[in-house]
């Protein structure tokens, strides 16, 4: 077993760090070969246990959609792999960067060496994909790692150990279980590198315990991603592609849209081409194999305060529950929820909401949508529908946001050539791709002195010639 599960647990974590710092010393990085082997190996391992995967989400979260998973947690993580086993030695390779005049015939160059031991803290709603979709990243760039999933799907992180002992030796990667408290002992560690996902509240402690040893951290967040419909893009088009990227895992992902701008007067046909959606994706939803539970009570109790604060504050709160089932709150299953008329001091405008739960906002110019969407902290989505392209060269230009989805929802997401990241308060960083191999690399600088120089021209002591070449620089 290479799980850590410990108490007291700092001293087992420190011992698991200094037995990869020991091998990355003996052995140095993990040579092409090794990676290529790796990366296929855990492709390969991956596929061997895809309905175990689905079982074990499906078991963490009390229901999961198995399509969901395979399609979102398992997909992903498949894609980036073979990806990143195509192409990561060309993004090895050193970059030849130009010298000035001055000092030729000497060389430059960049290459991308490996930091060395990195740490990985993965969330609860993809435990699968946000585990290892960075330690692909990771590996490529040909680091040691130590990856802590969360307490939160404790048979999913079971299983992530398992299959990742069926690929790597444990001073390769290892997989570290355990609670809050191995959590916050494991940001403590002098990482070469800590990559963290998970909210804004956690990244803060995150960065601030990485700070202690001047430990450089990635972090993925999340935040109020908005959806903003232009007056030109159907109603009802956007509508049903709101509801999709919404309800996806009951919107339990960070880059769900969280609340949606429409034009002034179209809020409650907005609202209803809402309604015929969902209804039409999800006729039934207490049995409903498609429809994924709240992870745990403490998230759907949150969820439904939310709904709560929106009712007291006279936001019009709209329930679409296509069949009228009784939903039993045990189950976690929770119906969608449209909110209108929500005022902007109501929490469900001010905290993210990651659950089933849509306020719709109304604007009257798209200047003052995109302003009233950068008044916010940075989004770690953005997801604009129009087809005038003005508009969204207009949107684009203005707007602030980690990623954008244009006339549609969470696909930038799955897209290996492009980065992932956020801004601001949704995160530092980026990964997927040739973005995660850089994240996970150090961009060394070399400069290559030629055999025959003028370097002898720049030693003291200093007289006239030098002053005469300084005339001449400086000019």
């Amino acid at each position: 077993m290479h799980a850590i599960v410990t108490n007291p647990f700092e001293g087992h974590l420190s011992d698991c760090l200094e037995a990869q710092r020991s091998a990355w010393l003996d052995e140095g990085p993990l040579s092409v070969e090794r990676r290529a082997e790796a990366l296929e190996g855990l492709a390969d391992a991956v596929l061997r246990h895809v309905d175990e995967f689905a079982e074990a989400v499906r078991q963490d979260f009390g229901h999961r959609s198995v399509h969901e998973t395979k399609l979102a947690d398992l997909y992903p993580v498949v894609a980036g792999l073979r990806h990143a086993r195509r192409r990561f030695r060309r993004w090895m390779k050193p970059r030849r960067r130009p010298i000035d005049w001055m000092f030729k015939p000497a060389t430059g160059r960049v290459m991308y060496q490996p930091l060395g031991v990195v740490g990985i803290i993965a969330p609860w709603n993809y435990p699968v994909q946000l585990a290892l979709a960075p330690l692909t990243g990771a590996i490529a760039a040909g680091n040691r790692v130590m990856l802590k999933p969360s307490e939160l799907t404790p048979a999913t992180s079971a299983l992530l150990d398992k299959v990742i002992g069926e690929v790597f030796r444990p001073y390769e990667v290892a997989v570290v279980q355990g609670g809050a408290d191995v959590g916050q002992a494991f940001t403590r560690l002098k990482f070469d590198h800590l990559l963290f996902t998970g909210s804004t509240a956690v990244g803060r402690q995150v960065m601030r315990a990485a700070s202690d040893n001047l430990v450089p951290v990635t972090l993925e967040l999340g935040g109020k991603s908005p959806a903003l419909v232009a007056p030109d893009y159907p109603l009802e088009k956007a509508a049903e592609r709101i509801a999709v990227g919404k309800l996806f895992n009951a919107g339990q992902t960070c880059i769900a849209p969280d609340y949606v701008l429409v034009p002034r007067g179209s809020e409650r046909r907005f609202a209803e081409a809402y309604r015929s959606a969902v209804s039409r994706h999800y006729p039934t939803l207490r049995d409903n194999p498609d429809y994924t539970a709240i992870i745990n009570a403490r998230h759907y109790d949150r969820l439904a305060s939310l709904v709560a604060d929106a009712r007291r504050r006279g936001a019009r709160v709209d329930e679409i529950n296509p069949a009228g089932e009784t939903l039993d709150p045990a189950a976690r299953k929770m119906a969608p929820v449209v909110l209108t008329e929500v005022p902007d001091d109501g929490r469900a405008m001010q905290e993210e909401i990651f659950g089933p739960i849509l306020p719709v906002v109304a604007y009257d110019r798209l200047e003052e949508a995109c302003r009233s969407i950068n008044e916010r902290p940075r989004p770690l989505a953005f997801y604009l529908f129009s087809h005038d392209s003005e508009t969204v060269e207009y949107s684009l230009e203005r707007v602030i946001a980690g990623g954008v989805a244009v006339n549609d929802t969470l696909l930038h997401c799955v897209q290996e050539e492009l980065p992932f990241g956020g801004v601001g308060e949704s995160g530092m960083g980026a990964y997927h791709g040739e973005a995660g191999f850089r994240t996970f690399s150090h961009a060394k600088a070399v400069f290559h002195q030629a055999r025959f120089n003028a370097a002898g021209m720049t030693k003291p002591p200093y007289g006239r010639p030098m002053e005469r070449l300084l005339a001449f620089m400086l000019r």
